[in-house]
């Protein structure tokens, strides 16, 4: 799934631009063509538009690059961080790993936003997927559910909603 890129024929009307889904054949699909359905899988797949956002538990998910960095040590492997999908990547102030485990609990400032980080994140199978070459290394996933008891990164909810920017920065504005 990941080597199939979806994309808006109107980016400036994303809310009621038709959404087409070019395969990695070159192939452009409408999202709702059963012919995209039946190159996804060969059980008859039927495959569907929202007109909204599909989630997880919380809306917001974070991770920070010492994170990244360490699981790619500990599985002897340069992970991208498309591969864990968070709305937030952030370069933390010092090399600790894992810092955003400590997070969990607290009020972070980030630009405008403000979000409470409620929980670390639990991962499943998806991260075992290379989002570039759709390759499966399992041991990504051994490795989160021995060493890390299956999370990593941290999901939270928003506080309070403001603009978010590049480089904008993080800020501990209240403690567990």
């Amino acid at each position: 799934m990941s080597l199939y890129r979806p994309s808006f024929l109107e980016p400036a009307r994303a809310d009621k631009s038709p959404t087409v889904v070019r395969a990695p054949s070159g192939v452009v699909f409408d999202v709702a063509d059963s012919a995209l359905g039946a190159e996804l899988s060969p059980d008859e797949l039927q495959v569907i538009k929202q007109d909204r956002g599909i989630f997880d538990t919380f809306p917001v998910s974070l991770i920070t690059t010492q994170t990244i960095v360490r699981l790619s040590q500990m599985v002897g492997a340069r992970l991208h961080v498309q591969r864990f999908r968070p709305n937030i990547l952030v370069e933390a102030a010092d090399e600790v790993p894992f810092p955003e485990d400590g997070w969990v609990g607290c009020v972070l400032r980030i630009g405008g936003m403000r979000m409470r980080v409620d929980k670390r994140d639990g991962r499943c199978v998806v991260i075992t997927i290379d989002p570039v070459t759709s390759e499966r290394d399992p041991a990504i996933l051994r490795t989160v559910a021995h060493d890390r008891q299956g999370c990593l990164g941290v999901y939270g909810s928003t506080v309070k909603p403001g603009r978010v920017a590049v480089n904008d920065s993080v800020l501990i504005e209240s403690a567990a």
